[in-house]
């Protein structure tokens, strides 16, 4: 294994080395040019006479204005839900064999995600992608040959009759190539295992015979596997356990409100990484070590981007996108400024919101960062609150307060005739909610312009309860959402947030 480790090591060095970086643009034009090609025999290709679209020299200002914007309702309403019933080319030329159950983090029920073969490859090679860009991070070969544990869901997928369905992370490991099967954990065994507390279980258990360098997960779940590890072997840390554990890629919500308590259960600094892994497809993952540099977008992996700005003549007060959009390609955008993303790909989406809003940090490299999704934005009053604003917010009251806050929800709710907000802050230490509210409302006002304009006027007030961390788990529990990629929403609304207060009132009983 040490020869193997060697050779991996070399490969990757050499190939981070060869210059890659194309005209984005370029690159771009010739994605959409070659999904439109693959999908013009579908039915929707030929609803939107996509043979026509490529006879065109401007193609993607003949595609933006020949297809209409998607959300998923509509695109599930006038089109997947036939791919659901078996019929082959609806959206992509096959017969759909994969859907990755996807309830985000906005949406009460399932959204049904198609991932075709296609996808699968680009799944990939995206990933791929990300190991080569280990090559700046001067890694000794030995850890090339060590094991990477993907805390994901379940490898035992459900099948009708007609497709195979479940989360993401378990339809892409369950296709994972013969030869990264040895590096894999927890193994097909465990991996199958559809119970959350019992992966967790069995996992907990098989830690000692692994020889970890890498994980992957969702930060919340991360965190409790490390700390039930710590736990059973009665260790100090998990270096204790796994000693050549080096890196911890992540992805769903920012790592920064659970830096702290994840650096406290190792011995030395973990390299962070972050990545942008959907179900719609792998979007962006940081290919250079400065966290703060944001997320190389994938630009020739199958899918075809669209940035909207993200401003109210686009989208109402709830996030909704309007009928009529500015939809900018990759050499229009601007750093700093916010957009919502629409993808057209190989899984057979067609200018689809996928729901989130990034912000371009470097134009030169095609780097971004998620500040939030759509619908997770607190703007009653024209305050523009998002969530990027909220965890660096708490992640600097928690760091002045000198206590850990991994899990917190924030709400809108009415105020006499005007407005307040509503934040549910996660904390095990003893901590004053007053303090909380005093820092919370300070560092917004220092961060975001606009909040402190409002706060001024009709954002009267902040209020904070403080809650036990378990809270927010057990609430995912009591909604079957344990594990894998769910995540706790940082903006509550609608029905949502009313389930979660009648269950917090329950809860403190």
């Amino acid at each position: 294994m040490a020869i193997l480790g060697s050779i991996i090591k070399r490969t990757i060095d050499i190939r981070g080395k060869i210059p890659h970086w194309k005209n984005p643009y370029k690159l771009q034009v010739k994605q959409l040019r070659k999904l439109i090609t693959k999908a013009q025999n579908t039915a929707f290709g030929q609803h939107y006479k996509f043979d026509r679209i490529l006879l065109e020299k401007d193609i993607i200002k003949v595609y933006q204005s020949t297809v209409k914007t998607h959300d998923y309702s509509s695109i599930y309403k006038e089109w997947w839900h036939r791919s659901l019933k078996g019929e082959a080319y609806v959206c992509w030329p096959e017969q759909i064999k994969y859907f990755a159950l996807s309830s985000g983090t906005s949406e009460a029920s399932s959204k049904y995600i198609p991932v075709t073969a296609a996808m699968l490859k680009n799944f990939k090679k995206g990933s791929i992608r990300q190991m080569i860009a280990m090559a700046h991070y001067d890694l000794p070969k030995e850890h090339f040959q060590k094991g990477m544990l993907a805390l994901g869901g379940s490898t035992a997928l459900d099948f009708n009759g007609t497709y195979f369905e479940g989360d993401l992370s378990g339809i892409t490991a369950a296709n994972i190539p013969v030869w990264f099967q040895h590096f894999y954990k927890p193994g097909k065994k465990i991996s199958k295992y559809k119970d959350w507390d019992t992966k967790i279980t069995e996992i907990v258990k098989s830690a000692k015979d692994w020889d970890i360098g890498i994980i992957v997960g969702v930060p919340a779940w991360i965190q409790i596997l490390l700390e039930k590890i710590i736990e059973y072997y009665k260790v100090k840390t998990i270096h204790d356990v796994w000693p050549n554990l080096r890196i911890y890629v992540h992805a769903g919500v920012s790592i920064a409100p659970y830096m702290k308590s994840i650096s406290k259960l190792t011995a030395f600094p973990l390299i962070f990484s972050d990545t942008y892994l959907a179900s719609e497809g792998l979007i962006a993952f940081q290919e250079r070590p400065n966290a703060e540099q944001g997320m190389r977008m994938l630009l020739d992996a199958g899918i075809f981007y669209e940035f909207v700005p993200f401003n109210e003549s686009n989208f109402d007060g709830d996030g909704n996108m309007r009928d009529k959009v500015e939809a900018l390609t990759i050499k229009d955008v601007e750093e700093g400024k916010e957009y919502a993303l629409l993808l057209s790909s190989c899984s057979g989406a067609w200018r689809y919101l996928i729901g989130d809003v990034v912000k371009f940090t470097s134009i030169e490299h095609c780097e971004i960062v998620i500040t939030g999704r759509t619908k997770h934005f607190l703007s009653l009053c024209g305050e523009h609150l998002s969530v990027e604003n909220m965890s660096k917010a708490v992640s600097l009251t928690a760091e002045e307060l000198g206590v850990d806050i991994n899990e917190f929800a924030v709400a809108g709710i009415p105020h006499g005739t005007l407005f307040a907000h509503h934040w549910y802050i996660g904390s095990n230490a003893p901590v004053s909610a007053e303090a909380l509210r005093e820092k919370i409302d300070n560092r917004l006002k220092e961060i975001n312009d606009d909040y402190r304009v409002e706060r001024t006027s009709a954002l009267k007030d902040v209020i904070v309860t403080v809650l036990p961390d378990e809270a927010f788990i057990d609430f995912l529990a009591s909604k079957g959402k344990l594990g894998s990629a769910n995540k706790f929403p940082r903006v509550m609304k609608g029905k949502q947030l009313e389930e979660w207060q009648e269950f917090i009132k329950k809860y403190k009983k």
